[in-house]
Protein backbone atom coordinates (compact mmCIF):
# COMPACT_ATOMS: atom_id res chain seq x y z
CA UNK A 1 0.00 0.00 0.00
CA UNK A 2 1.62 3.73 -1.10
CA UNK A 3 -0.19 6.53 0.46
CA UNK A 4 0.37 10.50 0.07
CA UNK A 5 -1.81 13.38 2.39
CA UNK A 6 -2.17 16.34 0.71
CA UNK A 7 -3.47 17.99 4.06
CA UNK A 8 -6.73 17.81 6.42
CA UNK A 9 -8.36 14.67 5.00
CA UNK A 10 -7.20 14.13 1.52
CA UNK A 11 -5.48 10.94 0.83
CA UNK A 12 -4.29 9.46 -1.95
CA UNK A 13 -4.86 5.45 -1.82
CA UNK A 14 -2.54 2.91 -3.90
CA UNK A 15 -3.51 -0.44 -2.99
CA UNK A 16 -3.97 -3.67 -5.92
CA UNK A 17 -2.84 -1.89 -8.82
CA UNK A 18 -5.82 1.11 -8.30
CA UNK A 19 -5.63 4.70 -7.42
CA UNK A 20 -8.44 6.16 -5.01
CA UNK A 21 -8.51 9.94 -3.89
CA UNK A 22 -10.33 10.68 -0.68
CA UNK A 23 -11.92 14.00 0.16
CA UNK A 24 -10.18 16.77 -1.67
CA UNK A 25 -11.61 19.52 0.18
CA UNK A 26 -10.85 23.23 0.67
CA UNK A 27 -8.22 22.87 3.40
CA UNK A 28 -6.32 20.16 1.12
CA UNK A 29 -3.68 21.32 -1.38
CA UNK A 30 -1.67 19.24 -4.01
CA UNK A 31 -4.12 17.32 -5.28
CA UNK A 32 -4.99 19.38 -8.38
CA UNK A 33 -2.61 18.08 -10.81
CA UNK A 34 -3.76 14.25 -10.07
CA UNK A 35 -4.25 12.16 -13.10
CA UNK A 36 -4.62 8.60 -13.43
CA UNK A 37 -6.95 8.23 -10.91
CA UNK A 38 -9.21 5.14 -10.66
CA UNK A 39 -11.84 6.71 -7.83
CA UNK A 40 -12.54 9.22 -6.20
CA UNK A 41 -14.47 9.33 -3.19
CA UNK A 42 -16.10 11.99 -0.72
CA UNK A 43 -16.92 10.96 2.11
CA UNK A 44 -19.48 13.46 2.65
CA UNK A 45 -20.49 16.94 1.80
CA UNK A 46 -18.87 19.78 3.52
CA UNK A 47 -16.73 21.63 2.31
CA UNK A 48 -13.38 20.84 3.87
CA UNK A 49 -13.88 17.18 2.26
CA UNK A 50 -15.10 18.39 -1.49
CA UNK A 51 -14.06 21.96 -2.74
CA UNK A 52 -16.80 23.21 -4.97
CA UNK A 53 -14.15 25.27 -6.60
CA UNK A 54 -12.09 22.71 -7.46
CA UNK A 55 -13.62 19.27 -7.81
CA UNK A 56 -14.87 20.05 -11.12
CA UNK A 57 -11.65 20.62 -12.58
CA UNK A 58 -10.41 17.50 -11.07
CA UNK A 59 -12.86 15.05 -12.37
CA UNK A 60 -12.64 16.72 -15.74
CA UNK A 61 -8.51 15.69 -15.48
CA UNK A 62 -9.59 12.15 -14.53
CA UNK A 63 -12.34 11.32 -17.34
CA UNK A 64 -11.97 7.10 -16.18
CA UNK A 65 -12.52 7.45 -12.64
CA UNK A 66 -15.60 6.33 -11.00
CA UNK A 67 -16.77 9.37 -8.49
CA UNK A 68 -18.16 7.94 -4.97
CA UNK A 69 -19.61 9.28 -2.20
CA UNK A 70 -22.14 9.26 0.23
CA UNK A 71 -25.96 9.59 -1.07
CA UNK A 72 -26.70 13.48 -0.01
CA UNK A 73 -23.90 14.85 -1.79
CA UNK A 74 -24.62 12.19 -4.91
CA UNK A 75 -27.68 14.13 -5.02
CA UNK A 76 -26.11 17.75 -4.42
CA UNK A 77 -23.34 16.61 -7.26
CA UNK A 78 -25.79 14.59 -9.84
CA UNK A 79 -23.61 13.55 -12.76
CA UNK A 80 -22.06 10.57 -12.38
CA UNK A 81 -21.36 10.60 -9.03
CA UNK A 82 -22.57 7.07 -6.90
CA UNK A 83 -24.16 6.82 -3.88
CA UNK A 84 -22.72 4.69 -1.79
CA UNK A 85 -24.02 3.52 1.04
CA UNK A 86 -23.31 1.40 4.45
CA UNK A 87 -23.31 -2.17 3.32
CA UNK A 88 -22.48 -1.63 -0.52
CA UNK A 89 -19.74 -3.42 -1.88
CA UNK A 90 -17.84 -2.48 -5.36
CA UNK A 91 -15.21 -3.90 -7.11
CA UNK A 92 -12.18 -1.55 -8.89
CA UNK A 93 -10.34 -3.77 -10.24
CA UNK A 94 -8.81 -6.03 -7.86
CA UNK A 95 -9.97 -3.74 -5.10
CA UNK A 96 -12.37 -4.28 -2.90
CA UNK A 97 -14.40 -1.14 -1.57
CA UNK A 98 -17.12 -1.65 1.39
CA UNK A 99 -19.46 1.21 2.29
CA UNK A 100 -19.92 1.51 6.12
CA UNK A 101 -20.68 4.27 9.00
CA UNK A 102 -23.54 6.43 7.46
CA UNK A 103 -24.06 9.15 10.00
CA UNK A 104 -21.92 12.49 10.26
CA UNK A 105 -20.95 12.60 13.84
CA UNK A 106 -22.93 14.74 16.39
CA UNK A 107 -21.11 18.42 15.77
CA UNK A 108 -24.30 20.04 18.32
CA UNK A 109 -27.76 18.81 18.88
CA UNK A 110 -29.14 21.73 17.04
CA UNK A 111 -27.64 21.45 13.86
CA UNK A 112 -28.64 18.72 11.30
CA UNK A 113 -26.77 15.35 11.02
CA UNK A 114 -25.35 14.87 6.93
CA UNK A 115 -24.65 11.31 5.60
CA UNK A 116 -21.01 10.39 5.91
CA UNK A 117 -19.49 7.47 3.96
CA UNK A 118 -17.06 5.47 5.72
CA UNK A 119 -14.66 3.77 2.68
CA UNK A 120 -13.11 0.64 3.26
CA UNK A 121 -10.89 -0.87 1.08
CA UNK A 122 -9.04 -4.34 0.84
CA UNK A 123 -9.86 -7.62 -0.98
CA UNK A 124 -12.87 -9.79 -0.40
CA UNK A 125 -10.73 -11.90 2.05
CA UNK A 126 -9.32 -8.80 3.56
CA UNK A 127 -11.84 -5.83 3.37
CA UNK A 128 -10.28 -3.59 5.72
CA UNK A 129 -6.54 -2.98 4.79
CA UNK A 130 -7.43 0.88 4.60
CA UNK A 131 -9.99 2.59 6.30
CA UNK A 132 -11.02 6.39 5.78
CA UNK A 133 -13.64 6.92 8.24
CA UNK A 134 -14.49 10.43 7.03
CA UNK A 135 -16.05 12.59 9.89
CA UNK A 136 -17.20 9.79 12.27
CA UNK A 137 -15.67 7.27 14.87
CA UNK A 138 -17.11 4.61 13.16
CA UNK A 139 -15.82 0.71 14.18
CA UNK A 140 -15.25 -1.39 11.46
CA UNK A 141 -16.15 -5.19 12.27
CA UNK A 142 -13.52 -6.64 10.81
CA UNK A 143 -9.23 -5.74 11.56
CA UNK A 144 -7.82 -2.97 10.48
CA UNK A 145 -4.55 -2.72 8.68
CA UNK A 146 -3.97 1.31 8.30
CA UNK A 147 -6.44 3.78 9.75
CA UNK A 148 -6.94 7.00 8.62
CA UNK A 149 -7.32 8.68 12.05
CA UNK A 150 -9.57 12.10 12.25
CA UNK A 151 -7.04 14.20 14.98
CA UNK A 152 -8.98 16.97 16.01
CA UNK A 153 -12.11 18.27 14.78
CA UNK A 154 -15.25 20.53 16.09
CA UNK A 155 -17.52 17.36 16.67
CA UNK A 156 -14.99 15.70 18.48
CA UNK A 157 -12.40 16.35 21.76
CA UNK A 158 -9.28 14.09 22.14
CA UNK A 159 -10.65 11.73 24.35
CA UNK A 160 -12.79 10.62 21.90
CA UNK A 161 -9.90 10.35 19.27
CA UNK A 162 -7.85 8.25 21.80
CA UNK A 163 -10.60 5.92 22.28
CA UNK A 164 -11.51 5.71 18.64
CA UNK A 165 -7.97 4.48 17.71
CA UNK A 166 -8.11 2.00 21.17
CA UNK A 167 -11.53 0.66 19.54
CA UNK A 168 -10.48 0.14 16.11
CA UNK A 169 -6.94 -0.87 17.14
CA UNK A 170 -5.12 -0.71 13.50
CA UNK A 171 -1.63 -2.10 12.66
CA UNK A 172 -0.84 1.53 11.76
CA UNK A 173 -2.73 4.59 11.79
CA UNK A 174 -1.94 8.22 10.40
CA UNK A 175 -3.78 11.41 11.19
CA UNK A 176 -5.59 13.24 9.18
CA UNK A 177 -8.33 16.08 9.40
CA UNK A 178 -6.17 18.45 11.19
CA UNK A 179 -6.17 21.73 8.92
CA UNK A 180 -8.64 23.52 11.42
CA UNK A 181 -5.91 24.25 14.35
CA UNK A 182 -2.53 25.73 14.30
CA UNK A 183 0.71 23.83 13.10
CA UNK A 184 2.19 24.76 16.52
CA UNK A 185 -0.10 22.72 17.94
CA UNK A 186 -0.20 19.40 15.66
CA UNK A 187 2.29 17.88 18.43
CA UNK A 188 -0.36 18.34 21.19
CA UNK A 189 -2.56 16.37 18.99
CA UNK A 190 -0.60 13.56 17.60
CA UNK A 191 1.72 13.20 20.70
CA UNK A 192 -1.31 12.44 22.71
CA UNK A 193 -2.59 9.66 20.00
CA UNK A 194 0.99 8.31 19.88
CA UNK A 195 1.73 8.02 23.84
CA UNK A 196 -1.93 6.68 24.77
CA UNK A 197 -2.40 3.96 21.47
CA UNK A 198 -2.44 0.46 21.98
CA UNK A 199 0.58 -0.97 22.35
CA UNK A 200 0.42 -2.71 18.85
CA UNK A 201 -0.33 0.24 17.26
CA UNK A 202 2.13 2.19 15.23
CA UNK A 203 1.62 5.73 14.72
CA UNK A 204 3.13 7.77 11.72
CA UNK A 205 3.05 11.46 10.45
CA UNK A 206 3.26 11.50 7.18
CA UNK A 207 5.08 13.91 4.73
CA UNK A 208 2.47 16.28 3.13
CA UNK A 209 2.06 15.04 -0.68
CA UNK A 210 4.90 13.06 -0.64
CA UNK A 211 3.84 9.02 -1.04
CA UNK A 212 4.98 6.73 1.35
CA UNK A 213 4.44 2.90 1.56
CA UNK A 214 2.77 1.51 4.64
Amino acid sequence: MRVAHFGHSCVLVELHGTKVLFDPGAFSHGFEGLTGLDAIAVTHQHADHIDPNRIDALVEANPGARLLCDPQTAQLQGGRWEAVHAGNVLELGELRVTGGGGRHAVIHPELPVVDNTVFQLGSAGNPTEFVHPGDSLWVPSTPVDVLAIPAAAPWMKISEAVDYLRSVAPRLAFPIHYGIIAEQAWGVYFGRLDEMRKANTEFKTLQAESGTEL
